[in-house]
């Protein structure tokens, strides 16, 4: 049984089926309308803002009714909480915003309120998005290199499979993961995989992914003991199962280290960026088409990778005609 009143578990249930949103995300927003709903429990029981008392309130008592309640005060209110007492920065303090902002228009969209205390707050300004952080050339062929020097490991092919596709196609963790025979062209020209919010969207191989994936799958046929259930899983365990994120990601950190890279504390995502990063700028491929390779939503997310590297900037000034000028 959920934990959650009424009111909340129909929103969880609008936002997974009705907006298609992903469980991750939708969990994400039930945990910032329940601190958000704690805070104000509090407030009106004049309950202190942290210790055990705080983290006991129950939310039995959220209903419509409370929720009509709210006021634009209370959201500013529990911003201030956010700060003082959670230390949040403006980033998190503008995604709960957007949880409440949703739940709330959720409700007055559906005349179960007839205002919207949160209609006008204004999100908190985040500044400037931070570039995203990737692998070189080099440095991405160090990487490969560490793998194919691992003689000793019994999983080097499916391995270099596993970095070969994220350095070449930019997939998310879950998309590899998620990724089975049935979704892989005979000719393994391409591959089918299920983005954010169950979207699925085909990937297509180049020469070193198809080389790659080859090499594996050899490997991986000869593999008798798969469990029943992951018969179709592209890459498995050595437990002879689905691989599972926690896998990959150690995997990625290893050969991180063994590369002499480990110093720059890169994720699965990071090479996802690197892979980004380095098709637009290596291959001159239009934003909009990278859009569509990453299966962004929105262009503006795709447009963080056409960012000019220092090199360029600093080879754009020194090839100024005028630098001949003395």
């Amino acid at each position: 049984m959920s934990d959650y009143p009424e009111i909340m578990e129909n929103f969880r249930a609008y936002k997974l089926t009705i907006q298609n949103r992903s469980v991750k995300t939708v969990d994400q927003y039930l945990l910032d309308l329940e601190l958000f709903f704690k805070y104000v429990i509090a407030q009106k029981d004049n309950i202190a803002l942290s210790g055990e008392d705080f983290d006991n309130i129950t939310l039995e008592r959220v209903d419509l009714e409370f929720c009509r309640s709210v006021k634009p005060s209370d959201i500013y209110g529990f911003f201030n909480y956010t700060v003082k007492y959670r230390d949040n920065k403006a980033k998190a303090r503008a995604r709960k915003l957007s949880s409440i902002k949703s739940f709330f228009k959720y409700l007055y969209v559906r005349k179960y309120i007839t205002e919207n205390p949160a209609a006008e707050i204004e999100s908190p300004s985040i500044g400037q998005k931070t570039l995203p952080k990737y692998l070189t050339i080099d440095e991405s062929l160090k990487l490969l290199g560490a793998i194919e020097e691992d003689k000793e490991s019994k999983t080097r092919a499916r391995d270099y499979a596993i970095v070969t596709l994220f350095l070449n196609c930019g997939m998310r963790l879950s998309e590899l993961v998620g990724i089975s025979l049935g979704d892989i062209d005979p000719e393994l020209r391409s591959l089918r995989v299920i983005g954010k919010g169950s979207k699925e969207r085909v990937v297509y191989l180049n020469d070193s992914c198809r080389e790659a994936l080859s090499a594996y799958i050899k490997v991986r046929k000869a593999d008798g003991q798969i469990k029943r259930e992951d018969i179709d899983a592209l890459f498995l365990s050595s437990r002879h199962q689905r691989i599972s994120n926690k896998t990959v990601q150690f995997v990625v950190y290893k050969y991180l280290e063994r590369a002499g890279l480990g110093y720059k504390h890169f994720s699965t995502h990071k090479l996802r960026h690197t892979a980004a990063t380095l098709m637009y700028q290596s291959g001159k491929v239009d934003v909009r088409v990278l859009k569509d390779i990453l299966g962004h939503e929105q262009l503006n997310t795709t447009q963080i990778y056409t960012h000019v590297s220092n090199q360029s900037m600093e080879d754009a000034v020194n090839n100024n005609p005028l630098n001949k000028k003395k």
